[in-house]
């Protein structure tokens, strides 16, 4: 019987940037956005706070962008001021390249195994699919999901008793599957 795990973002990531006035390297987005029109060209930020000094940043959305070239929705999206628009622009890898900035997902997302996983069978097959590209060490999920410490997962993965098709050291982002073998 496959199990199906699932990765949910609890909240926004922290930003990791930086802060001119104090000197931190943590920011929080709490989804407000800026935009500015100049007859006809368009400027978006979208606007994060420092955790130390609460200082606000702007990361570039739009720069001189015209007005015809900007899809109405999204607009309308950052007028309203829509989270949902700022966790999917925080998630485009184009965006943080171009700020310079990184995110932090500690304590930001939460595993949902979909009820009680027993470990008394033969074998137990999960899929653990990622509601957002959030990247996670696979032996951290699988201890968590499994109640487990991660040395014990550690140990099952050298014994050859936790089997994937995906490489489980390092982090992953993406959907995969496991079999652990009792």
């Amino acid at each position: 019987m496959l199990n199906s795990w699932v990765v949910v973002p609890t909240c926004l990531p922290a930003v990791l940037r930086r802060c001119h006035t104090c000197g931190s390297e943590r920011f929080r987005a709490n989804g407000k956005f800026r935009v500015n029109a100049n007859h006809k060209l368009l400027d978006a930020w979208l606007l994060v706070l420092c955790t130390s000094c609460g200082e606000t940043a702007k990361l570039t959305v739009l720069e001189r962008a015209n007005v015809r070239s900007v899809r109405p929705e999204l607009l309308d999206r950052m007028h309203d001021n829509d989270r949902s628009l700022a966790a999917e622009l925080l998630q485009d890898p184009v965006l943080r390249r171009r700020n310079r900035v990184a995110l932090d997902w500690g304590g930001a997302w939460r595993l949902d195994t979909g009820g009680s996983v027993h470990l008394g069978g033969e074998a137990v097959d999960v899929a653990v699919r990622f509601a957002a590209r959030i990247p996670v060490r696979p032996v951290r999920l699988i201890a968590e999901g499994f109640g487990l410490p991660r040395a014990e997962v550690e140990r099952l993965l050298a014994d050859g008793r936790l089997v994937s098709a995906d490489r489980l050291s390092g982090r992953l982002s993406g959907d995969f599957t496991f079999v652990l073998k009792r």
